[in-house]
């Protein structure tokens, strides 16, 4: 019972846990595949701006997966990431969708110019 009302409060607990393995997990991975899986996890964190949590948690669950896989194979982090590590990161991120932050001030600024335009043909 209360689990269900802090769950309400501070969002899922299954997540949580999903989210602290997947970290556990890049935090596990060998130099320098693991120092490139924090940098993409962090600029992630600020870039992606995901609010829904089955997403986010999925996204880094994934993005460990990646680098364990690359650590395994020994794959080159030029041959994962290539020329561009931020256009890298950024369309990973982007092939998850998901609500993000910046959303809902995008439909505010729509709304608004919208409300502008029609008053303006109003005057």
């Amino acid at each position: 019972m209360a689990a269900k009302w802090i769950e309400a409060l501070t969002g899922s607990l299954e997540q949580k846990k999903q989210y602290r393995d997947a970290r556990k997990r890049i935090e596990a991975l060998p130099e320098p595949y693991r120092s490139v899986a924090n940098a993409q996890h962090r600029y992630t964190m600020y870039y992606g701006g995901i609010t829904d949590g089955d997403t986010l948690v999925q996204l880094f669950l994934d993005l460990a997966d990646l680098w364990e896989r690359a650590a395994i194979d020994g794959t080159p982090i030029d041959a994962i990431v290539g020329d561009d590590p931020v256009g890298f990161a950024e369309t990973y991120a982007a092939a998850y969708g998901g609500k993000q932050w910046v959303d809902k001030e995008r439909a505010r600024l729509i709304k608004a110019v919208d409300e502008a335009k029609r008053k303006e043909r109003e005057s």
